[in-house]
């Protein structure tokens, strides 16, 4: 298929068109928000095509992750081109009475990435759907030489209670904790935006991965860790208490026992390797990258040829 997607989600979309398809994505000058290109990515599947030029692509399907898009596209695509909407966040304020952007039509489904985020989600009478994260396998570098903790978090400053950054401090009460990611440079531990692979081979050499986040959609960071082979203390929110195993470190709510659980795994390097093995099995055989592409194809042969027949 041609599929016309904007380039939201960088970790999202590295994943997705590693597809079977043509991915094509609106590019302009200006840049974002409708213009943004590839944004520099290396994806040899993805075409840009001119932001004021998309029927050039031709698209069989266009892939909505913004609620404007829909309003964006439809005067030079028509309505026949069938639509497909991605949610890749939880509602933000007023979980449980959250109406999503798309909830008052029945034609375009929702596809939410977590279980949880279609639960909290006022889908209305919109088709549902849910198809979890997959991710390339960066492979099993776990090494945890380094007794010390490590977190991926953007901007912890700003948002310090959303990511959890502001439960870091407990847990470097028992050993150092390194943060990677946009806006850490100056904190205690931060090491920046480090691109991979060079961040998977930094985050490998740490002992344990922390996953602090209290309010997110399911963090591909946090599946790229148990991806190399490391065992994991996680905040129970949202979908983590599915995403992480008991045998593959902790997930609580409780800081005091993630506490403990982070302090015996620094400490105990063997239990730390045994944990990051079941946590690297347990993210294959549920975020793996073709079943992934899988479940996708299966949604779009579904969603084309019913609109190909109106």
């Amino acid at each position: 298929m041609r599929i016309l997607l904007w380039h939201v989600h960088g970790s999202w979309t590295d994943a997705f068109v590693r597809g079977r398809h043509e991915y094509f994505v609106p590019a302009s000058p200006e840049g974002a928000p409708w213009g943004s290109g590839r944004m520099g990515r290396d994806w040899p599947t993805v075409t840009e095509v001119p932001v004021d030029r998309l029927a050039d692509a031709q698209p069989d399907v266009v892939m909505l992750q913004r609620p404007e898009e829909a309003g964006f596209v439809r005067p030079q695509l028509g309505s026949r081109v069938p639509m497909v909407y991605v949610e890749h966040n939880a509602p933000r304020h007023g979980a449980a009475v959250s109406r999503h952007p798309m909830a008052g039509q029945g034609e375009v489904p929702i596809v939410h990435v977590t279980s949880y985020n279609a639960l909290m989600w006022d889908n209305g009478i919109a088709p549902a759907v849910v198809i979890p994260h997959g991710i390339p396998d960066p492979g099993e570098r776990y090494t945890g030489e380094l007794p010390a903790g490590a977190a991926m978090i953007n901007e912890p400053r700003r948002r310090a209670r959303v990511t959890g950054a502001d439960l870091l401090p407990a847990f470097r009460e028992i050993a150092p904790v390194n943060v990677f990611g946009m806006g850490t440079a100056g904190l205690p531990g931060g090491q920046g935006d480090v691109r991979p692979p060079r961040l998977h081979d930094e985050l490998a050499r740490h002992r344990v991965y922390l996953h602090t986040a209290r309010w997110t959609s399911l963090g591909l960071s946090l599946l790229e860790a148990m991806h190399l082979g490391m065992p994991i203390v996680a905040v129970a929110s949202t979908e983590a208490p599915s995403a992480v195993p008991p045998d593959a470190g902790v997930c609580s709510a409780d800081v005091e026992v993630l506490a403990r659980r982070f302090r015996e795994l620094v400490h105990e390097p063997d239990f730390a390797v045994l944990a990051g093995k079941a946590a690297r099995d347990h993210a294959l055989a549920h975020f793996g990258l073709d079943a992934f592409l899988c479940r996708w194809d299966r949604l779009l042969a579904e969603t084309v040829p019913a609109a190909e027949g109106v």
